[in-house]
């Protein structure tokens, strides 16, 4: 009787400590997006002016065209040109890990600077060495998505919406049952209206770069109209442009697929903030799966032969984020998302899967005493 007596004692003061955790957070809902590939080189300094010609960047527009569209001599006026929702808006009321200018260092932990490693390390809270292709298949490993997905709170608000097919096995589809939206797969099913069937059209019709990833913005419609419907609590979106059109050597449609992924995150916030349910009660969280290497030839590829491909970058705004900006001398793993992802929404992830990293410091404002 007394072990059950403790038993029950210890379960009530664990359900009253995630009540008052709950209590403290004003976010209520975390949107999780990814920009591939996407290199902290153009995030904190912008354009690459080494790279804006078709010797080394493989452009097929002027280079005075691409100069007058994305150049400034100052690299903090540039990148504001690339990507100005993110250092307008985001860096203002947020934080960013990552320039290792001002020694802040994000890094994946995974030891191989790819997409599916990456986002098994992101999602999970850890690495995992068996992961070593993409190719890899059904994740054995369950994700902070899947985990939340299982508590009641969550249960059936949980998505995630991507441009590559991959997902299906990243988030381990047939297990765990998340709503999801990956690939060329169609996105609207059912009774369609004519705007719908217009976009499945497109989906079926328009030649592929890649079988296995659809354009970002044919991905965007559809999330869109998902928010506005399903309202998800916990939301992952990936998208795969950026990583795509730098494999292919395309330094001019880097640019402006990164400028168009900035637009992308800024209508996505401006749409839950004009919603009641998220209006100031929502985090975004947005980053990148890996690095690449940096010079003439090697921006092209990422992995462990190009070196630097393990440096990363981390955005966060939100309610409970104070807003201290671009972030120095400061050190972040890929692999402290997943737990930050919970403990924005009141739950102890680490707790429940004590192999992930622990949350980013300083991310979530909380009480001394409760972080």
């Amino acid at each position: 009787m007394k072990i059950s007596i403790r038993a029950l004692v210890a379960l009530l003061a664990f359900f009253a400590a995630a009540q008052s955790l709950h209590a403290q957070l004003k976010t209520r809902n975390v949107v999780l997006i990814v920009s591939d590939g996407l290199r902290w080189q153009e995030v904190f300094t912008g354009a690459d002016a080494s790279l804006m010609n078709s010797e080394h960047g493989g452009i097929w527009a002027s280079p005075e065209k691409l100069r007058k569209e994305f150049w400034n001599d100052d690299a903090e006026q540039r990148r504001k040109i690339l990507f100005p929702f993110l250092w307008g808006v985001v860096a203002k009321q947020g934080q960013i890990f990552g320039n290792q200018n001002k020694g802040s260092i994000a890094q994946v932990t995974n030891g191989m600077a790819f997409s599916y490693p990456g986002y098994n390390e992101m999602l999970t809270g850890h690495p995992d060495s068996r992961i070593n292709s993409n190719e890899f298949g059904p994740n054995p490993n369950v994700t902070v998505f899947e985990w939340m997905n299982s508590l009641p709170e969550f249960h059936r608000h949980v998505a995630a919406y991507a441009t590559w097919a991959v997902f299906k096995n990243i988030f381990n589809e047939p297990r765990s049952h998340l709503p999801l939206q990956a690939g060329w797969d169609l996105p609207e099913k059912g009774q369609l209206t004519p705007r719908q069937e217009l976009l499945n059209e497109l989906y079926r019709t328009t030649t592929k770069l890649d079988d296995e990833d659809v354009w970002d913005s044919f991905l965007h419609v559809p999330l869109l109209d998902y928010v506005k419907t399903a309202r998800p609590r916990l939301l992952f979106v990936g998208y795969g442009e950026t990583d795509n059109w730098a494999h292919a050597g395309r330094y001019d449609l880097v640019l402006e697929s990164a400028h168009q992924f900035d637009a992308f995150v800024r209508q996505l916030w401006e749409t839950m903030q004009a919603m009641p349910q998220y209006r100031d009660q929502t985090t975004f969280i947005i980053t990148t799966d890996h690095g690449r290497g940096s010079g003439l030839d090697e921006w092209k590829e990422h992995g462990v032969e190009q070196k630097g491909s393990e440096n990363i970058w981390i955005a966060v705004m939100g309610p409970d984020t104070k807003p201290l900006g671009e972030l120095s001398n400061v050190a972040a793993k890929q692999a402290q998302i997943a737990a930050t992802v919970a403990q924005l929404l009141g739950e102890d992830y680490v707790k429940a899967v004590p192999a992930a990293a622990p949350p980013l410091q300083g991310v979530v404002d909380l009480p001394a005493g409760k972080k």
